[in-house]
């Protein structure tokens, strides 16, 4: 499958939305119901105006996404028909290139993601007890290097 990165555009607003919502339906059933709403209510109102790069297929349909942060992956979220594909491979690999070390934070009960990275060979540095709103989501710190 050809898988390609460019910088998102308006009209991938809603589309990144819905892949988020169906990989976090996916993954986080760890997540109480009331603080998967308050969480997608700041997704859909963040989303649109972050600087997503997104992966998409040859019809240049996305199918994942990434959001960079000056080598922090603040988020890598993958449509669920393409997960094991090798698109959050190729997003990693991407975030590599542009980046010696890559850093991020990930939900510790969310051992779908854990799996990946450690596949991708990223190490955990840290823990916190509490996600970055407070919420008793603990996070594992991991880097690339």
């Amino acid at each position: 499958m050809e898988i390609r990165i460019r910088p998102a555009c308006l009209a991938d607003d809603d589309r990144a939305v819905d892949i988020w919502r169906g990989a976090v339906d996916a993954t986080h059933d760890f997540l109480a119901p009331i603080d998967r709403a308050e969480i997608d209510m700041l997704v859909q109102a963040s989303l649109p105006s972050a600087p997503l790069l997104p992966a998409v297929d040859a019809l240049d349909w996305p199918i994942g996404f990434m959001l960079l942060d000056q080598g922090h992956i603040e988020a890598l979220f993958i449509d669920a028909l393409h997960r094991g594909t090798g698109v959050g491979k190729a997003r990693v690999m991407h975030g590599l290139a542009i980046h010696s070390v890559l850093k991020t934070d990930v939900n510790e009960q969310n051992g779908q993601a854990v799996g990946f990275y450690r596949h991708m060979g990223i190490r955990q540095t840290g823990r916190s007890p509490f996600d970055r709103d407070g919420r008793p989501y603990p996070l594992l710190h991991m880097m690339f290097d």
